[in-house]
């Protein structure tokens, strides 16, 4: 008989040396005027950490405002809808002359953010000044998330996706496509043409494939129709289902369900993962029959994927999981 202590997927099926992307929230709310950035806070407190909110000092800041900007964003910040550490800061671009203050004042808030996205980055020797300006103002522990929007970033994506402390890239559509100096058309950014234009469809996939490979959180652009919840959702499915993104941008409150749920799986994908990944626990995770097709670690890696999107896209009631799968697998 075999009575050794079943042992967690973490620990199982993952090889030490394997990168492993942190687990961030699926939805990454943006906001930059004082009366949204205060609203997409209080919405954060009130439903729960499963969308991150993001505080903009740079488009979200006016022309010449920045320093103000960044000291209400360092407030929003110590304030008290900040409840559960889960919001970042978008900083201006590395090579605009006030950088350093607006990062000064930032990290000087007596609540760190969750995160800082660095805009426009012109390749991975941007993102490595940027990663030395935040250590000298003793923002060293703070991950860093970049977009990918321009030509320079998306040459070296491979590097950027593996500079050790990017913990998430995003695609900046908007930016990206204007870029082209009018070679792409206007309707490559539409909620439609973005999954239609080769030369966007390839900047996507290539930031997914960067991601992937090197354990970090590839994030989706946003949709600008933000009055259209239907044509939003059918664009986040594809962008999780087809192009391999596992968190993607809002711009508005009414985006946040239709992104969290086009991420979350479904109820049956649900079902399966937890019939499997309990069986294969049971079993000390050797190959199993399951409905006679077998299973091994190979695809318990599949299934365990799941079942975390699951968790990340429930929040902190875990609607999708029963109360005995979270204590056994959610419980730390």
């Amino acid at each position: 008989m075999n009575d050794r202590a079943p042992l967690h997927p973490r620990d199982a099926l993952f090889d030490p040396g394997e990168p492993a992307a942190t687990p961030l929230p699926v939805c990454d709310h943006y906001a930059g005027v004082e009366e949204r950035m205060r609203k997409a806070l209080a919405l954060q407190a009130e439903r729960g950490p499963v969308f991150d909110v993001t505080l903009d000092n740079e488009d979200g800041a006016p022309v010449g405002g920045e320093i103000e900007q960044a000291h209400l964003i360092a407030e929003l910040l110590a304030g008290p809808d900040n409840r559960f550490g889960r919001v970042g800061v978008r900083v201006l671009p590395v090579d605009h002359p006030r950088f350093g203050e607006v990062l000064a004042i930032v990290l000087a808030s007596p609540v760190r953010p969750a995160y800082l996205m660095l805009p426009k980055p012109g390749g991975v020797a941007d993102v490595q000044r940027a990663a030395e300006a935040v250590g000298a103002a003793r923002g060293g522990d703070v991950p860093l998330h970049a977009l990918v929007e321009t030509h320079g970033a998306l040459r070296e994506v491979q590097a950027i996706a593996a500079h050790p402390r990017i913990e998430s890239l995003s695609f900046g559509l908007m930016d990206f496509v204007s870029a082209h100096r009018g070679a792409i058309p206007l309707a490559a950014m539409s909620v439609k043409g973005q999954f239609e234009h080769p030369l966007v469809v390839r900047a996507k996939l290539e930031i997914a494939a960067a991601c992937h490979a090197h354990g970090k959180v590839p994030s989706h652009c946003v949709v600008t129709e933000f009055k259209h919840p239907a044509a939003l959702q059918a664009a986040a499915t594809r962008a999780t289902r087809e192009f391999g993104y596992t968190r993607m941008w809002s711009i508005h409150p009414a985006q946040l369900q239709p992104i969290l749920d086009a991420f979350a799986p479904t109820t049956a994908e649900v079902d399966q993962a937890i019939e499997i990944l309990l069986a294969a626990q049971a079993a000390h995770w050797a190959p199993i029959r399951h409905r006679d097709t077998l299973h091994d670690r190979a695809s318990y890696r599949y299934f365990w994927h799941v079942l975390e999107r699951a968790h990340r896209t429930s929040g902190s009631t875990g609607e999708q999981l029963p109360a005995e799968v979270r204590a056994a697998f959610f419980s730390d």
